[in-house]
């Protein structure tokens, strides 16, 4: 292929893709990716890849997981909040899951997030990683398992850290200040050093993060009491509340928020720090190593209930969010005669303590009679209506999760400069998930056994099952999950590229060849009791062991391939098109009843597939002042995994997984930049999505949206437009920028109980700023007109509420490099 230009280390915080940046000259700058996991420029790289480099990144004031999925138009995400978020690519989104219960049996996310080499991807929660002091990030949509393996289906992000610099002392800082309309101050600090140590042979680089996020939602203050009228999963005959029950002596108690009642109460705060070392051990061999510590603490709820207020909401319990994590990671980089050789590997340990108000599941649960009511209960055999009492409704859980996930990665290059070029390895991947979920009824501390005697609830988890806590739980909770997940995973993969016309014509052929394990050990468990007769009963519940026995491991055992043809007719010019596919592993759910007629949950799911089309170029025109990149695609997606909350299908009240329906997707991306004069850019992204549901599945055990429905968190149209005016006046270099970002409406779901429409939107943000030697300051305006954009609409809580984007805010940035 023909080297478009020399790229220099100064070319690395330059943007292509999404966003340019104006070179002395008045020409688009490039900027250097390992998308095919080896070093090239975005326009040399025969794959769609977005990027946004570092000083793109401090343009935007980038700094969490919703700030950058903003910025690009082919990325969304169903969202809750600071780390509760999974990335959608290209429309291919299904069903959303509850954060706090889908650590142990939730779904694969079908997008892979990398932190450098190392794939962070899990079950549940995306890695919220603090954007601070990044080279760059990489956004490659489309399948990329053949290189990036298992959750790759429907793309790659990837955050790529600036790394230890030789021979050169370098420090800095930036605060930050800022005002939200009706919310509170946040305020930021972050700084980096880098040390050299040994000439030429060792460096350090040191970064550290403080970013207190205001709140602006309320908890408004409000009542709530059980109404049997509101809840359609009341069960005559298995409850105390019979069809056409005389409730005139049941007692209902009131549940009030008055304690919890606050403004602003959605506060946030990410700390941490990152050291990363050099070590040049030979000239042929070098050693990278990265450790990064992040902690999250996270009050409130960052979705508000339209039903309550703008931005406010009625909360009854607790919502708070403890996490932490730790990861090292290291790259041994060096040659073995003619092929390079890379060896990475990491170690990510992550405890997630959550507590979060449950009071909603009053609405839906149908256990609730027997979790809070303590009833002289008859059966309608029996014609004599209930009475008693039933406690006030203010549900609250907990979820601890303890994740450890161990990769290792060894791979071979052949040089660039041979005709067939190739890239193999081999890689593995075992993670470990310990969840325990406590679900609390605050109300329910006593029970009523046999005999009518009042006594403590004993929950305890089920003989044989294996547990991480095998005591008994606190009084007043009635239900909870004590689940170990396990994945090991092995593959071999390889991709090569051959010239057949050099520098004119090349052919690439890819597989990998994968096997993965998924085990599901524990128990879930009930304790009923408060209705009077029934008792406290400790063995009521699921055994994973004994269920699943039959189906542990979940093994799936695959090749997948990838197949494409690029044309360089000139240095300005190519085009490729590309055959691939992807996949995503499947796993296995509670609450399955092998044999029964009349619970249809399976006991294992499939894993889905995804075969992708695309056609795309990358154009650069008028002398490199005017560069247009994009891609058409096509996309076939079967046997979607979605995910459901039905206890009219489980028979119980737990979420489980199946799969569903296949669904296509069509598209068209681009982004365009134009580097008007030396000084001004105007950059501006898209996508276009027509997405269909195909086909449902012949089971039928979730109920999807009908043959035609578009997919979730697909909008038909995205897009961005950015103009930037750099100008000196004497020594002093000042900057102006506005932005204008558009979605679209969009569905939150393709289950039918879950599926609401989410708004078209378009925020617009502002800023200016100075720079003088190493001074700089800005100030800086998001979201001018105060739009409410429904990013998301969650029903998790079983009360629909809305994710937006932080209100109107006014913010001072400072900073120094010294």
């Amino acid at each position: 292929m023909v080297r478009k230009s020399t790229v220099s280390v100064a070319a690395l915080a330059a943007l292509t893709g999404t966003f340019g940046s104006t070179a002395a000259y008045g020409q688009v700058e490039e900027i250097v990716v390992t998308a095919t996991k080896r070093v090239q420029t975005t326009q040399d790289a025969p794959v769609t890849v977005t990027a946004l480099g570092s000083a793109q990144l401090e343009d935007l004031r980038i700094s969490n997981f919703t700030d950058y999925l903003q910025q690009l138009p082919n990325v969304t995400a169903q969202g809750r909040g600071p780390g509760q978020q999974l990335i959608t690519v290209r429309g291919l989104g299904s069903s959303a899951f509850p954060v706090y219960l889908s650590g142990a049996n939730g779904k694969t996310p079908n997008v892979a997030l990398y932190l450098d080499e190392q794939p962070v991807t899990m079950p549940g929660r995306n890695l919220d990683v603090y954007a601070t002091d990044l080279e760059r990030i990489e956004v490659l949509p489309g399948p990329q398992g053949t290189l990036f393996g298992a959750s790759s289906q429907a793309g790659t992000v990837r955050l790529i850290t600036k790394k230890p610099v030789m021979n050169q002392w370098q420090a800095g800082f930036s605060a930050t200040v800022s005002t939200t309309k009706d919310g509170e101050m946040s305020n930021k600090q972050e700084a980096y050093i880098n040390a050299p140590v040994v000439e030429d042979k060792l460096a350090f680089r040191l970064a550290l993060f403080n970013d207190s996020q205001g709140g602006y939602i309320d908890n408004v203050a409000g009542t709530k009491t059980l109404d049997p009228s509101v809840n359609p999963r009341f069960n005559p005959g298995r409850t105390g509340f019979q069809a056409g029950a005389d409730l005139s002596d049941v007692e209902f108690l009131e549940a009030s928020n008055t304690e919890y009642v606050e403004d602003d109460f959605n506060d946030a705060l990410y700390r941490g720090l990152r050291l990363s070392g050099k070590w040049f051990i030979t000239d042929q061999w070098d050693l990278e190593v990265v450790h990064m510590r992040q902690n999250l603490d996270a009050d409130g709820v960052f979705d508000y209930d339209p039903a309550v207020g703008d931005l406010d909401v009625q909360r009854f319990s607790s919502d708070e969010l403890n996490e932490k994590w730790h990861n090292t990671a290291w790259t041994l980089t060096g040659r073995l005669n003619f092929l390079e050789v890379v060896y990475t590997g990491g170690y990510l340990d992550r405890n997630v303590d959550q507590v979060v108000d449950y009071t909603g599941y009053a609405n839906v649960g149908p256990y609730i009679p027997y979790y809070i009511c303590d009833l002289a209960v008859t059966y309608p055999d029996a014609g004599v209506d209930p009475s008693g009492t039933c406690q006030a409704p203010n549900l609250g859980a907990q979820n601890l999760q303890d994740i450890t996930k161990n990769t290792h990665e060894l791979r071979f290059n052949t040089p660039d400069e041979y005709r067939l070029k190739a890239t193999f390895g081999v890689f593995y991947d075992d993670l470990k998930l310990k969840d325990r979920g406590n679900f609390q009824y605050f109300g329910s501390q006593f029970v009523l056994d046999k005999e009518g005697r009042r006594g403590f609830a004993q929950n305890a988890p089920l003989p044989g099952a294996t547990t991480i806590d095998p005591n008994p739980r606190d009084p007043g909770v009635a239900f909870f999950n004590d689940i170990t997940r396990t994945e090991e995973q092995i593959a071999v993969f390889g991709e090569a590229t051959f010239e057949v016309v050099p520098g004119l014509w090349d052919v690439t052929f890819g597989a990998r060849w994968f096997d993965i394990d998924v085990s599901l050990v524990g128990s879930s468990n009930f304790a009923f009791g408060n209705l009077a007769g029934d008792g406290g009963d400790s063995d009521s519940g699921n055994n994973l062991d004994e269920t699943l026995a039959g189906f542990r491991p979940a093994e799936e055992k695959d090749v997948i391939f990838k197949a494409g043809t690029t044309f360089t007719p000139t240095e300005d010019l190519l085009f490729f098109f590309t055959w691939s596919q992807g996949f995503r592993p499947g796993g296995l759910n509670r609450g399955c009843a092998p044999g029964s007629t009349t619970n249809t949950v399976p006991c294992a799911f499939e894993t889905d597939e995804l075969t992708n089309y695309e056609l795309g170029w990358k154009i650069d025109l008028f002398d490199r002042n005017v560069r247009f990149n994009g891609a058409a695609f096509f996309m076939k997606w079967d046997n979607i995994q979605a995910s459901v909350f039905a206890p009219e299908v489980v028979g119980s009240n737990l979420t489980f997984n199946d799969n569903a329906a296949d669904a296509e997707i069509w598209g068209l991306e681009g982004d365009l930049t134009w580097a008007v004069t030396t000084g001004l850019t105007v950059s501006s992204a898209f996508t276009y999505l027509n997405t269909e549901l195909t086909d449902l599945a012949e089971t039928g055990s979730i109920a999807i949206a009908p043959v035609g429905s578009e997919l979730s968190t697909a909008p038909d149209f995205q897009g961005n437009i950015r103009a930037r005016y750099t100008w000196f006046m004497g020594d002093y270099q000042l900057h102006a920028q506005t932005q204008v970002n558009y979605s679209s409406s969009a569905f939150s779901d393709i289950v039918l109980a879950e599926r609401r429409k989410m708004d078209d939107y378009a925020t617009w943000n502002l800023s200016a700023g100075i720079r003088k030697d190493r001074w700089r300051a800005e100030l800086f305006a998001q979201n001018l007109t105060d739009t409410r954009a429904e990013l998301f609409i969650s029903t998790q809580d079983d009360i629909p509420r809305i994710f937006t984007n932080r209100p109107r805010t006014w913010g001072l940035r400072v900073g120094y490099d010294f």
